[in-house]
């Protein structure tokens, strides 16, 4: 398992340098190319996952006996599900009201605080998913 997680390592910084090294170097793209670099990152990454899967394997299933009386685990998953779910509406909402908010400052500036209000409102679906969750985990 360490050299599954090894290798999967060095072809993550691997492909993280070459970015690097491409956007330094003015490297003009072209989506052929792009294409070959995202295959070769790919044949390479997915049979790693897939042999650290089966070597896991065993592992999850004894884990999964071992606890099997606990129910606990699925509030673990619904108060992550919960928080993650929240998080990325609300990240859309706040982008999608943001760029308006700011077009529609850039051409009335008085009304900046009103935009903020929505602003506000679009952030707060984030903490209503982290306090259901608090009451999630409160619960087990």
């Amino acid at each position: 398992m360490k050299y599954i997680l090894i290798s999967s390592i060095i072809i993550v910084a691997l492909t993280i340098g070459a970015g690097v090294m491409m956007t330094y170097m003015n490297y003009e793209a072209s989506k052929s190319k792009l294409k070959k670099v995202l295959g070769f990152n790919l044949s390479g990454f997915i049979p790693l996952m897939l042999i650290a899967l089966i070597v896991l394997i065993p592992d999850i299933v004894l884990a999964a006996q071992d606890s099997a009386g606990s129910p606990s685990g699925l509030g673990f998953i619904a108060a992550a599900l919960c928080t993650g779910l929240a998080t990325i509406g609300a990240g859309y909402a706040v982008g999608a009201v943001g760029s308006s908010a700011l077009g529609a400052v850039s051409e009335d500036p008085k009304i900046l605080g009103k935009t903020l209000i929505f602003v506000g409102l679009a952030e707060g679906i984030a903490i209503y998913g982290l306090i259901i969750s608090i009451l999630i985990l409160g619960r087990l």
